[in-house]
């Protein structure tokens, strides 16, 4: 019987590259009594199979149903083993927790000045790359041999160790109390998105403001300032002060250019830190520095100080694509956007295994949009249904919401209107059970309801009068948030004026340009 679930063992063979999987061989050969073992032949086999297929392991290896379990353990345990070898794997977490196992090699075979020596040394490596958590696990292993064997080290030896775990203790209780916060708003911003109501942003600011530890700014090291900046992005973002996201990814990004070593240490947060510096720069509207950063974005994904694995490519497409997307609308570029989608949608069959859905779904909304823009209306649709039929996604409430206004926009423009009223039913009982009906979704949800009875001659007037309803919630703290997702003004100028949606957004931008 074939299982096509996900198996962890047959996800991890599937992700080695040729070379990885070279090396694997050579490694278990270099003992000759595993060049036939059970583990080899069923990597061998698995590495021959498109899916996981329980009934062809077993009818290809010497594996009985009973032994499979074990033996896939075992072999889940070498390919770790061999990858922990590999050059393109070895970094410094890699190599300083490495050399700390051969400090407590040494305590355990009493060369108690030889372990004392290395865990100095390795100690000294761990703090300049920021890595304060070994550190201090690290002064735990000095102070054990310190206090059990007089080595006579260093004069004053057991003060210099008290001050220095004193020290990183309460840097790391400020770092773990920073990370908890930032996860924290992290969560509760893909959970619903932005401050929806006043009372949500009161709770959100008095989360931050209750998360946030005490501490002096100036005793701060990088891993501390980089939590900070980011707790502080989460809580800008959410409440929808975007001069303070630039300002805090602003940081954040300085923050790396004071310490370039730790570029290849935390590649993950150097280019979020870049994305978010991105999407600062696109809510503002600041197009000429955006295409700059985003230029700096591409060419720097080529230095070697970034890691060439496959998390750092899945989120090297996430962040260069979906500000490419971003630039296009700022640019009011929405026509030939068809290589760009199709090379996306490559991209997302290659990496979905590595990337959220949460993530996807913003892809095809972005996606939807460009089409819209273009007056691909159908194909808009097509892009929609994929959010709105995915009955999985718990996330982004309001990218939902925001995705089934614009459905209905799209289908009032392809003409698509002899089942509208029944979209609009279901779009307004949605937005009642996601508490998410605002003034702005109440007024498009009455506007598209009353277009049937409006003459072709009173079109334009209605049109008009929802312009001026909606361009005074366009600096609203809790309403402006709906132009963030769709450009509704824009839209609703090109129906006014018989132009297409493109040429209104880049009249408005030139106008910014000239001012």
């Amino acid at each position: 019987m074939t299982n096509e679930s996900t198996d962890n063992l047959f996800s991890l063979v599937q992700s080695l590259s040729p070379s990885e999987k070279r090396q694997f061989s050579l490694y278990v050969g270099r003992i000759g009594v595993n060049t036939d073992s059970k583990f080899l032949n069923l990597f061998k086999i698995m590495s021959r199979l498109k899916k996981y297929d329980e009934e062809q392991i077993l009818k290809n290896t010497k594996i009985s149903k009973r032994q499979l379990s074990n033996v896939k353990a075992h072999l889940y345990k070498q390919i770790l083993i061999s990858l922990r070898l590999n050059p393109s794997h070895q970094n410094i977490s890699v190599h300083i927790r490495e050399q700390l196992d051969f400090a407590v090699i040494l305590y355990r075979k009493g060369l108690y000045k030889q372990s004392l020596k290395l865990l100095d040394k390795v100690k000294a490596t761990a703090l300049y790359y920021e890595e304060k958590n070994v550190a201090y696990e690290i002064l735990d292993w000095e102070k054990i041999i310190e206090s059990q064997y007089i080595t006579r080290s260093i004069e004053n030896r057991a003060e210099i160790l008290i001050k220095e775990t004193e020290e990183l203790s309460r840097l790391n209780l400020i770092a773990s109390k920073l990370s908890n916060l930032s996860l924290h708003l992290y969560g509760i911003f893909l959970k619903m998105g932005y401050a929806r109501t006043e009372a949500e942003a009161k709770k959100i600011k008095e989360d931050f403001q209750n998360g946030l530890p005490e501490y002096d700014f100036k005793e701060l090291g990088f891993r501390e300032k980089l939590w900070l900046y980011k707790a502080s992005l989460w809580y800008s973002f959410m409440s929808q002060d975007f001069l303070s996201c630039y300002r805090y990814s602003s940081k954040w990004n300085d923050l790396f250019n004071e310490y370039p070593h730790l570029i290849s240490v935390h590649p993950v947060s150097y280019l979020k830190g870049n994305h978010y510096l991105l999407e600062s720069l696109f809510y503002l509207g600041h197009t000429s520095l955006f295409e700059k950063v985003l230029l700096s974005l591409e060419s720097n994904l080529k230095d070697p100080k970034i890691p060439d694995d496959d998390n750092i490519a899945a989120l090297a497409f996430l962040y260069l694509y979906s500000n490419k997307l971003n630039l296009r609308f700022m640019l009011g570029n929405f026509s030939n956007g068809e290589p760009l989608v199709e090379k996306i949608e490559k991209k997302i069959k290659k990496f979905r295994s590595r990337i959220d859905e949460h993530h996807i779904m913003i892809f095809y909304y972005k996606i939807a949009c460009l089409y819209f823009g273009d007056g691909d209306n159908k194909k808009c649709i097509v892009y929609l249904k994929k959010i709105i039929n995915n009955k999985s996604l718990e996330m982004r409430e309001d990218l939902m919401c925001f995705a089934r206004i614009l459905n209905l926009v799209a289908h009032y423009e392809a003409g698509m209107d002899y089942h509208l009223e029944s979209l609009i039913k279901s779009t307004y009982k949605f937005l009642i059970k996601m508490n998410d009906l605002h003034e702005v979704q109440k007024e498009m949800i009455r506007f598209l309801r009353n277009l049937p009875d409006v003459s072709p001659l009173e079109i334009k007037g209605e049109f008009r009068n929802l312009h001026s309803t909606l361009k005074q919630y366009e600096n609203h703290p809790f309403e402006r948030r709906s132009f963030l997702y769709l450009d509704i003004l824009s839209w609703l100028e090109s129906k006014i004026e018989n132009k297409p949606v493109a040429e209104i957004i880049q009249k408005r931008i030139n106008g910014l340009i000239v001012k």
